[in-house]
């Protein structure tokens, strides 16, 4: 029989208030409350507290503050990544972020997900003091590969893969993934032209 663990990170209904996710939520709030304290030229620090909170982290990262994230441990990010200031990822399952990626301001990366029929959201037979959650959540992977560049405010939902060197501008819902060497834009987000390919790699 799975844990509830193990149905999370397998994209199932899980109960998100097991104790376990209880645990990593109160330690990415402690690592968090340090880190969003910390003033910004006191670079060495900044980045060993990503290292506590991420599940693994590059070099030459740079994530602006305040950052907020859920469990952070399913948050793993490459060499040469900056993270502007106000981004929430909500890491239930995995965020895998590549090489070379910039993300900016306001840009909201979420796992996390409910069925969308209310007969299937809603817990069957739940009841106030049940140790369940009054809603089913399941949980999906987001992947940005190397190379990408995500616009301020852009929001990337569950499952989404956004391919090598893709651009997603400012303020996109990103709801389906984006193939590599693409600029897309819009809500839902959409392909407007492929890059050049040659330049991307020059």
């Amino acid at each position: 029989m799975k844990t509830e663990l193990e149905k999370c990170m397998a994209g199932e209904w899980y109960n998100c208030h097991d104790p376990i996710f209880v645990s990593f939520k109160a330690n990415a709030r402690k690592l968090l409350a340090q880190y969003n304290s910390l003033p910004y030229e006191d670079k060495d620090e900044r980045y060993k507290l990503l290292g506590r909170l991420f599940g693994g982290i590059g070099k030459n990262v740079s994530v602006g503050n305040p950052f907020l994230c859920d469990y952070g441990q399913n948050i793993y990010v490459g060499s040469n990544v900056s993270i502007n200031m106000s981004c929430t990822f909500v890491d239930c399952n995995k965020i895998t972020i590549g090489n070379n990626v910039l993300i900016a301001s306001n840009v909201q990366i979420y796992t996390a997900a409910h069925p969308v029929e209310l007969g299937d959201r809603l817990t069957p037979g739940w009841r106030p003091d049940s140790a369940e959650y009054f809603c089913r959540t399941f949980a999906l992977p987001v992947t940005i590969a190397d190379g990408c560049w995500i616009g301020g405010g852009a929001i990337i939902v569950p499952g989404v893969t956004i391919g090598e060197n893709a651009v997603v501008g400012a303020g996109s819902v990103v709801t389906r993934s984006i193939p590599a060497n693409a600029l897309a834009v819009g809500n839902p987000c959409r392909v407007i032209r492929k890059l050049n390919e040659e330049q991307q790699h020059a």
